[in-house]
């Protein structure tokens, strides 16, 4: 008999918020049972992601797994959820890089409670990014993830953390009011008036209307996805950020802006990406030179693989400026090699500053 999952998508967003109201629940000082409910709490996502591969229809595409529940349909507002080939690797990869991390943050005994909880919140936020159909869902999660980096840097990090959360926050704000912008725009541009990410992509839009919306949308989401010259946030904040942080920091939320561009900016507004092609080619090539150079002269290893995602993710940058088959291909299987990797990396750095108390 066939096992069948009901509601993937929705598992892996509420499992981790499940989790996160029993752990309020848990008496202060139980810290063994907060970390086994964290635990438990991500390993559904990482069973419905695997389901969610496995049983994805290769040869129908598009988006599949739909979830649609109404909400406030009279201006366009609803729960809608789906994956296609874009998105089912990047919720997989986010998956796995949480249920280690909750494994990396095993020895945490400074507020472990308020520690997990946000940190399960913000993958929440993270998992509905990469599934939400609707956009206002769609930003709302974006939100949901990035807002919980302050706490848990400027609480449980190191060195200038309270510096490094700051900037951090205030960065990514500033990109967050290009894309509402963008949003709106989009919105009332659209006949339909709805936030509906199908619908907005079917849509006819001026060519001088995607040009400026594009380029809000490049700055908004580029921000996070750490362009040149706005990505100075993010060595800061992978060198303060605890080990589970800097995990999904570096081996997931960055890749949240490159697929903000993916599926926003470039699958919305395609004259738009057609027009600003040099201008992000060039950005791009600059991240790549610049983050590789920079990584070089650096002697704390955090800092080392900080400036290199910059570089990494100017791959990224560089196949979203190529548009082409081959490129977004590319560019989607960099942003999941690219996660794994710095994941695994900022582990492994974790544990020696763990065990030798030290910054190399």
């Amino acid at each position: 008999m066939e096992l069948t999952i009901p509601h993937p998508l929705s598992i892996t967003i509420l499992s981790p918020l499940l989790a996160a109201l029993v752990i309020m629940l848990i008496p202060k000082g139980r810290y063994l049972a907060v970390r086994l409910v964290s635990a438990l709490g991500t390993l559904p996502p990482l069973v419905a992601s695997l389901y969610i591969y496995l049983n994805y229809d290769r040869t129908a595409a598009g988006l599949q797994f739909v979830e649609k529940l109404p909400w406030v349909e009279n201006i366009g507002i609803n729960y809608s959820l789906g994956v296609d080939g874009v998105s089912i690797p990047l919720v997989m990869l986010t998956a796995v890089v949480i249920f280690t991390g909750v494994f990396a943050s095993w020895t945490i005994n400074n507020r472990p409670k308020e520690f997990y909880c946000l940190l399960l919140l913000l993958v929440s936020g993270v998992f509905g990014v990469f599934v939400s159909t609707n956009l206002f869902f769609f930003f709302l999660f974006y939100e949901l993830a990035v807002l919980p980096m302050y706490l848990l840097i400027g609480i449980w990090g190191t060195g200038a953390k309270e510096y490094s959360a700051m900037k951090l926050t205030l960065y990514l704000l500033v990109g967050s009011a290009f894309m509402l912008v963008g949003m709106f725009a989009l919105y009332f541009a659209s006949p339909q008036h709805t936030f509906d990410l199908q619908t907005l992509i079917a849509g006819d839009y001026s060519s001088s209307f995607q040009k400026v919306c594009f380029f809000l949308f490049y700055i908004g989401f580029g921000i996070l996805a750490g362009i040149w010259p706005l990505h100075t946030w993010s060595p800061d904040g992978h060198a303060s950020a605890p080990t589970a942080v800097s995990m999904l920091h570096a081996g997931v939320l960055m890749k949240l802006g490159a697929y903000g561009i993916l599926r926003v900016g470039i699958g919305i507004l395609p004259e738009g990406l057609q027009f600003w092609a040099p201008l992000v080619g060039i950005v791009a090539i600059i991240n790549i030179c610049y983050g590789a150079y920079v990584a070089m002269g650096q002697r704390d290893l955090k800092y080392v693989i900080a400036y290199s995602s910059v570089s990494h993710m100017g791959v990224v940058m560089l196949g979203c400026a190529a548009f082409n088959e081959i490129a977004l291909n590319g560019a989607v299987m960099q942003m999941v090699s690219h996660g794994i990797m710095t994941a695994l990396f900022f582990a492994l750095v974790g544990l020696v500053y763990d065990c030798l108390y030290t910054h190399l």
